[in-house]
């Protein structure tokens, strides 16, 4: 018996799950770059997290509710995202 994971850890997810996966993904990330923001020690820096919110608020209405590949590939590009944000803390 194989450990590997599906390629599709979704695969038997409906897409309604899918995409509720997706925004919440999204809304930690956004939280994420919001507290980021709000603790920056310079106004350049504060301003460059912002628009990182702004960026990530743009992408999340961008992909269509039922695109399941879309909604799959933004949660894995997130989920690495809220990692390495986690792993530099410091």
């Amino acid at each position: 018996m194989s450990s590997a994971q599906p390629a599709d850890r979704y695969e038997n997810v409906p897409t309604a799950a899918v995409y509720d996966t997706f925004a919440e993904t999204a809304t930690r990330l956004t939280g994420r770059y919001t507290r980021l923001s709000d603790a920056a020690p310079s106004a350049a820096e504060r301003e460059q997290w912002w628009q990182k919110v702004l960026e990530l608020r743009a992408a999340k209405q961008a992909v269509p509710a039922h695109d399941r590949a879309q909604l799959i590939a933004h949660i894995g590009a997130w989920e690495i995202e809220l990692a390495r944000l986690r792993d530099n803390r410091g």
